[in-house]
């Protein structure tokens, strides 16, 4: 693992924000099976396709409180305002 990143984010339900950030990411899930060591896929959770701009974008907009005008665009592998 490589760290790229990092972010500072304060007063913010850690629950809360791993759930709006896997809600607005859903779109760019990897749908992938992995076999652990004893044969049984494993299917991640929290192994998004997204560049590093957008991930930029989105913890820009949670910062500011303008998430929740935002989606996800696979397409355009960014965030556009819904």
């Amino acid at each position: 693992v490589e760290v790229v990143a990092t972010y500072e984010l304060y007063n913010i339900n850690r629950i809360r924000l791993e759930n709006l950030i896997h809600r607005l990411l859903e779109p760019a899930r990897l749908n992938i099976a992995i076999l652990d060591r004893f044969g049984q896929p494993v299917i991640p959770r929290e192994w998004f396709l997204v560049p590093q701009f957008a991930i930029d974008e989105v913890v820009s907009k949670i910062k500011d409180g303008s998430i929740s005008s935002f989606r996800y665009d696979v397409k355009k592998a960014a965030l556009v305002k819904h």
